[in-house]
């Protein structure tokens, strides 16, 4: 097996780019993971692995891959997203667009900007049977490090689309889904007492919420009860509730 050594390397050089650069993962139409549990959970679903790096050894249970290389632990921290990784680091190839013909259930968020909350969300759509998660501008990237780390490998399997807002708006419509968003206000309607099979919930920000524009296009504004001080709830549990309530319908 080939082992680097040098920051100058091409590989080096790729996986730095695709640690850092949305527009690099996009250019390439790949991604980093990172971690031997990721690994194998991208081995179990089907993901096509490029490329590994390991940190000194190799797994030795595991099939081989296209392209893998030994790497001293300085240069693996070197190339690393991730603080005091033991590893591996490897590319996967970003899945093709999912089928969104049967969709049902849908979890849109907005301006969601932690890509740790963004992770939690394909993780909780995935074991809930969520049909879509729709990332509307603002959010943090789909395949950035932490947010596929947060999934714990939901982002290999849970069908997942970014779309500005009048798009979504237009894919509601044409897919005759009741659009509800999560508010703040005087007018919402408990979660529990409107129907949620079919429909897409909308979850903000929050420090903001949902953009007026949004919650103009919902046919109603849904709140979760508190009996609590709490003014409100982070963002992916507020999601988490709302894809329970799908789930339990």
């Amino acid at each position: 097996m080939e082992r680097l050594t040098s920051r100058k390397s091409a590989v080096i050089r790729a996986f730095r780019d695709l640690a850092r650069s949305s527009a690099a993962r996009e250019e390439k139409g790949l991604f980093l993971c990172d971690g031997q549990k990721l690994l194998q959970e991208a081995l179990h679903s089907g993901a096509s692995v490029e490329t590994v790096l390991w940190k000194e050894n190799r797994a030795a249970d595991l099939p081989p891959f296209p392209q893998e290389a030994l790497l001293p632990a300085d240069l693996f921290d070197y190339v690393s997203p991730m603080s005091n990784s033991p590893g591996p680091l490897f590319s996967v190839r970003m899945p093709s667009a999912p089928d969104l013909h049967a969709v049902r259930r849908v979890l849109a968020l907005e301006e969601l900007q932690d890509p740790g909350n963004v992770g939690t969300v394909l993780r909780t759509a995935d074991a809930f049977g969520v049909d879509l998660v729709v990332l509307i501008e603002g959010c943090a990237d789909l395949y950035a490090p932490k947010t596929v780390r947060a999934s714990m490998g939901a982002v290999f399997r849970q069908a997942a689309v970014r779309m500005d807002a009048e798009a979504f708006i237009s894919f509601c419509r044409e897919k005759h889904l009741p659009l509800w968003g999560a508010a703040l206000t005087d007018t919402a309607r408990d979660l529990r007492s409107v129907p949620l099979d079919p429909a897409a919930v909308l979850i903000g920000s929050e420090g903001h919420g949902l953009s007026r524009e949004l919650l103009r296009a919902c046919d109603g504004e849904i709140i979760i009860p508190m009996s609590g001080e709490a003014e409100s709830l982070n963002a992916a549990v507020a999601a988490a509730i709302a894809m329970w309530e799908m789930q339990r319908r």
